[in-house]
């Protein structure tokens, strides 16, 4: 995942059943729809990592069906992140990044650590996760987003942690999360999770047209004026990051659509 300025976007998973009239065309089997899906968007984000265990066979597979330069985010396991003291999420963490995720490759993108709306920040306890973040797997580079849910985490501290480390804050457009804008990482990680089903392209044209000048913004490598940061004035170095836009939660089911909409505004 070259550092290249390079704006994506998609949406979470590719199995969804409204989705079998709504996206993928009429009779197509189940079996070329991830083919089919990585076709109409650059990237997907797994939410099925999250819950389930996958072997490398499976990974080689998701592999072999998207073409090249397409990228896979994966969502860290459950048991990693679900724990009263994240210090001890060692093994729970190596078993995940050794299941086989490796066999992505050049396709595999940021690891997004999803943290319980109830995870209050710790620095402690924080930090001592993040020193478990390895930077590689398997000989494959690691990228690592973190996606906190309590306002707690809205602290300059918690920016200056994730910004030791290397780590990128996922920037969240939620009726309730924290939205933290603070660019802490190589690249940019941001979930926009207030679409709607009666909106065809999941968010407005207006908001399509807002997101897609934001994401020019963080490729170029700075923070949208627009957006609430919880850091200190001091910018994050203005370099090129290569920035990862996904559709989810509400307005599911035009997802793929609001996706499609902007990246034809980025390239448009």
């Amino acid at each position: 995942m070259a550092k290249s300025g390079t704006i994506r976007a998609g949406m979470g998973g590719w199995t969804f059943e409204p989705w079998n009239t709504s996206f993928y065309p009429e009779k197509l089997p189940k079996t070329r729809q991830l083919g089919y899906a990585t076709r109409q968007v650059p990237t997907i984000e797994v939410n099925g990592t999250y819950y389930s265990s996958f072997k490398e066979p499976t990974f080689v597979k998701w592999a072999k069906e998207a073409p090249d330069c397409f990228i896979y985010s994966l969502k860290g396991n459950r048991f990693v992140t679900n724990r009263r003291v994240l210090g001890e999420a060692g093994e729970s963490m190596m078993r995940f990044l050794g299941s086989g995720i490796a066999a992505l490759g050049e396709k595999l993108g940021p690891i997004l650590w999803q943290f319980a709306p109830t995870k209050k920040f710790d620095p402690e306890d924080f930090e001592a996760f993040l020193k478990l973040l390895p930077g590689s797997q398997d000989g494959v580079k690691l990228h690592h987003a973190l996606e906190v849910r309590h306002d707690s985490f809205v602290t300059p501290d918690f920016v200056a942690l994730a910004r030791n480390y290397g780590a990128a804050i996922v920037y969240a457009d939620h009726a309730r999360y924290p939205a933290i804008a603070d660019l802490t990482g190589d690249f940019v990680y941001a979930r926009l999770q207030t679409g709607s089903d009666d909106n065809p392209d999941c968010y407005t044209p207006r908001a399509l047209d807002e997101w897609a000048e934001r994401a020019r913004i963080w490729a170029g490598g700075k923070t949208p004026a627009d957006l609430p940061t919880a850091g200190p004035v001091n910018p994050a170095p203005a370099q090129p990051r290569d920035v990862f836009i996904y559709f989810i939660t509400e307005g599911k089911m035009r997802a793929p659509h609001g996706a499609m909409a902007l990246m034809r505004r980025i390239d448009g």
